[in-house]
């Protein structure tokens, strides 16, 4: 076998190995959290944190609520004013009153019209239908906000 035979061997082995190493096997895949997409939402340097803050403080709030609706006495949350009251307050009281919405205002409003479309705007009474309703935003949220810390 010639020189010219090996070259041409090397660079055909060459051009197949680089070929295999970037192939792809499909589509990158996009995380699916129900309705809502958190990834890309969260930007800057405290993004990861303040996702991971926000996917454990939502799946926590969907938690409290559920329980709060199963209580033998009756619930202690009882509006959408008291529910979307323990969020700003929870939120507040976790984060030492530093609000991530402001340093994550993409996140904010694409969370906040999420909600809105859900479970919309009114303050009133809940019942359980709403509450449940309430509880599955608040956990498609916080699986969101946790494909987006990732």
């Amino acid at each position: 076998m010639s020189t010219r035979h090996l070259i041409a061997a090397a660079l055909l082995v060459l051009g197949l190995l680089s070929a295999l190493g970037s192939r792809q096997t499909g589509p990158t895949p996009v995380p699916v959290s129900g309705d809502i997409v958190l990834v890309g939402k969260f930007a800057g340097p405290t993004a990861s944190s303040d996702a991971s803050i926000t996917a454990g403080m939502f799946l926590e709030l969907a938690d409290e609520l559920e329980y709060d609706g199963l209580r033998a006495g009756g619930p202690h949350l009882a509006t959408g004013v008291a529910f979307d009251d323990l969020r700003t307050r929870a939120f507040d009281l976790r984060c030492r009153g530093q609000k991530i919405g402001d340093r994550q205002p993409r996140a904010r409003d694409a969370i906040k019209a999420y909600l809105t479309a859900k479970v919309g705007v009114s303050g009133g009474p809940v019942g359980p239908e709403q509450r449940a309703e309430w509880v599955k935003a608040m956990r498609e949220i916080g699986r969101a906000a946790g494909d987006a810390s990732q």
